[in-house]
């Protein structure tokens, strides 16, 4: 394995004051190119998913080349500033990367009666395991990460937790970016003073969504409580809650929230938040004593909601692309290192890195 530059602790730019800002400049920023191939994958309920497949160029990929998987956040998908990011820096690696879309999430409307939330661990599940029976084959199975960002992060922590040791026999490593560990913190958050402007972009795409699943299967959501919402409250109430089997806004934030979780994950975790994400509040952030050992708490005092922009005026989005390779490799040497002390077989491969 080649060496790799040390990856400083975040800090934000002079230039970029504020939680805000450092949230909504990385937004704007114009996005790296990325080649995708996309696969229509089946899931268990026979609707589909769209996995965004990176392959990195012939004369960079590394054989056995690692895999990394992208949850994204709410709204997201593989045209999100962090998943081109990031899959921009996997290609230069010569690793693969895949971003597979929640429902709804790839532009076409699904066929069933179903969206995905914070919690939806049992997508997380299944999606990992539509990915795991596309490169399991391969001899030797490359070395597979996970990635989730924001909602993304949520529902990965959600399945790490429910699935403990057990989680290994799909990935090795995992990280979660400015998740909202606390979703009632969270929700609050989002719907006071200027945050209702995120909350406003959210509804701008959710709520005609919804609106269009309420005419396509009468009677499961009430389109005129759909039109009313306001803020991500009244949305859950509205949507999330019926669609999912949660009783309401209060159940579905107190069920799905990660922070609860966070104790039983027993795979290599890094949970990184920003203290100023404008809505994830920092109060509302874990420190180590509620957290297992296997999780790394990494909470920079700035950086904002998936932000993390370094580099001087416009800047770039460099460094979270390199924290969580840095982070995953160093997970797999320490891996590797424990086994070969039990006489067991060796981590996959990483050279290249």
């Amino acid at each position: 394995m080649t060496a790799f530059a040390p990856v400083e602790p975040y800090r934000a730019p002079a230039w970029l004051p504020g939680g805000h800002a450092q949230t909504m400049v990385p937004f704007m920023l114009r996005r790296a190119h990325v080649r995708f191939r996309r696969e229509r994958a089946e899931a268990p309920d026979s609707d589909f998913w769209d996995l965004d497949w990176m392959d990195p160029p012939p004369e960079k990929r590394v054989a056995t080349a690692p895999v990394v998987v992208l949850f994204h956040g709410l709204e997201g998908g593989s045209g999100s500033h962090y998943a081109r990011a990031l899959m921009a820096h996997l290609a230069t690696l010569g690793w693969r990367g895949v971003v597979p879309h929640f429902r709804g999430c790839s532009g076409e409307p699904n066929l069933q009666p179903r969206a995905y939330h914070s919690g939806d661990y049992e997508e997380i599940d299944a999606m990992l395991k539509a990915i795991h029976e596309r490169v399991s084959h391969e001899t030797p199975a490359p070395p597979v990460f996970a990635v989730g960002v924001s909602l993304g992060g949520s529902a990965l922590l959600n399945w790490l937790g429910r699935n403990g040791r057990d989680a290994a026999k799909l990935v090795q490593a995992a990280a979660a970016v400015s998740a909202p560990l606390d979703l009632a913190a969270c929700g609050i958050a989002i719907g006071q003073g200027l945050n209702r402007v995120y909350a406003a972009h959210f509804l701008w795409t959710l709520r005609p969504k919804s609106l269009a699943m309420a005419e396509r299967f009468p009677g499961l959501i009430d389109p005129e409580r759909v039109r009313r919402a306001r803020s991500m409250y009244d949305f859950d109430d509205a949507v999330t809650a019926p669609l999912h089997g949660f009783t309401g806004t209060d159940d579905y934030w107190l069920r799905a929230s990660s922070k609860p979780w966070l104790g039983a994950l027993r795979i290599p975790t890094l949970v990184l938040n920003a203290r100023n994400d404008p809505f994830v509040p920092g109060a509302s952030l874990p420190n180590a004593s509620e957290v297992a050992e296997a999780v790394t708490l990494e909470q920079p005092t700035t950086g904002g909601h998936c932000g993390f922009l370094t580099g001087p005026f416009p800047g770039h989005l460099g460094w979270l692309p390199r924290r969580l390779i840095q982070f995953f490799v160093q997970a797999t040497q320490h891996s590797s290192s424990n086994e070969s002390l039990h006489h067991e077989a060796p981590a996959g491969n990483l050279q290249g890195v």
